[in-house]
């Protein structure tokens, strides 16, 4: 536990010297003439070169606002977005739906529907009635007698 400790504030103590060698390293001329050139010391642009990525960095992402997938770089931001986005809209809601629409019938409802209308055909071109009443042979039914049933209610 300490060892991470001593690792952040090392990584504190380096951030704040490179913010801090930015802070004193201002490359900007001051000179009102065109023509003027500003001359850098070499030492001092030695001495800045750390944090030039940095300062790079802060001044083309000035209004950037994170999408949340990555908080250090725009670029790896977008693309952890834009993959995203394609996998879950593309691969899972568009191709997913397509597959779902189209697979087999499972139960085999479609099926069933078909042989109903088809049997009906068949009974109505035979002149028989739709259903039978007797469909199973009633012999095959054992009912029970009135006396076992007693006072149960009988629902038809």
């Amino acid at each position: 536990m300490s060892g991470l400790i001593r690792l952040n504030s090392s990584a504190l103590l380096v951030r704040n010297l490179i913010q801090h060698s930015a802070r004193n390293a201002r490359l900007i001329s001051s000179s009102q003439k065109n023509r003027d050139a500003a001359t850098v010391d070499l030492s001092k642009k030695a001495a800045a070169k750390p944090a030039e990525p940095a300062a790079a960095a802060a001044a083309t992402n000035k209004n950037w606002v994170s999408y949340g997938f990555d908080y250090k770089t725009e670029k790896e931001d977008q693309n952890s977005m834009h993959s995203t986005f394609l996998f879950t809209v593309t691969f899972c809601l568009v191709l997913g739906t397509f597959y779902w629409a189209y697979l087999p019938d499972p139960q085999l409802q479609d099926w069933a529907q078909r042989e109903a209308y088809l049997e009906l055909r068949r009974r109505e071109a035979a002149g028989l009635e739709p259903i039978s009443k007797d469909f199973v042979d009633p012999s095959q039914i054992v009912l029970p007698s009135d006396e076992e049933l007693g006072k149960t209610a009988i629902i038809i």
